[in-house]
């Protein structure tokens, strides 16, 4: 996985106003917490988080008052309209250590001949993995697969070192058939026969 650098500041002031102008000032607040530490509010350069988060689970090397601070995002405000970065939860984490994520589920290949549609019941996985290994997806087959198949999060092929916390027996992708437009088009020749006959 990648590990991008942030400089990052630790932040006094709090409140509406002060995070506003932390934003005009082309920056993001944030609070760093973990590891049974009280909590750090600190500010992150705007753009080059932006960049960074588009990585899932991306892991975060601060540079914070001199020391280096390893963190993973769990929780990140957008606005809703515009779309920048209003506030980040950041996890302090260390290498070696385990942590619980969400990784996203990637399907592959071809369905079936015949028109079916492919439903994801579950969009993300919960893993296990190193703070400094973890996917940024998985990804599952779907080759060949029919109407009415099914896979199983315990189907999933993890990479090594990453265990699951979903439930295994979970439903995660589904192949349905598509619906069928005959029984409206019968309908409409059934409807202009009882017209004629009218």
């Amino acid at each position: 996985m990648s590990e991008v650098k942030l400089a990052t500041e630790t932040r006094t002031e709090f409140g509406k106003g002060a995070a506003r102008r932390v934003r005009r000032e082309g920056r993001v607040p944030g609070v760093l917490y973990g590891h049974g530490t009280d909590p750090v509010h600190v500010t992150l350069p705007g753009h080059d988080l932006l960049l960074a988060l588009r990585t899932p689970n991306v892991l975060l090397s601060l540079e914070l008052e001199g020391k280096n601070e390893l963190a993973i995002p769990k929780a990140v405000q957008r606005d809703p309209l515009k779309g920048f970065i209003e506030h980040v939860d950041l996890l302090l984490v260390k290498r070696g250590e385990k942590v619980t994520v969400e990784v996203v589920i990637e399907t592959e290949g071809e369905l079936a001949p015949g028109t079916f549609l492919v439903e994801h019941v579950l969009n993300t996985l919960s893993v296990e993995a190193e703070a400094t290994h973890i996917p940024e997806s998985v990804t599952v087959s779907i080759e060949g697969l029919e109407a009415g198949a099914s896979i199983l999060a315990k189907d999933i092929a993890l990479p090594k070192g990453t265990t699951l916390v979903t439930d295994a027996d979970a439903v995660a992708v589904q192949i349905l058939a598509a619906q069928a437009e005959e029984p409206a088009a019968e309908a409409a020749e059934g409807e202009a026969a009882e017209g004629a006959e009218a």
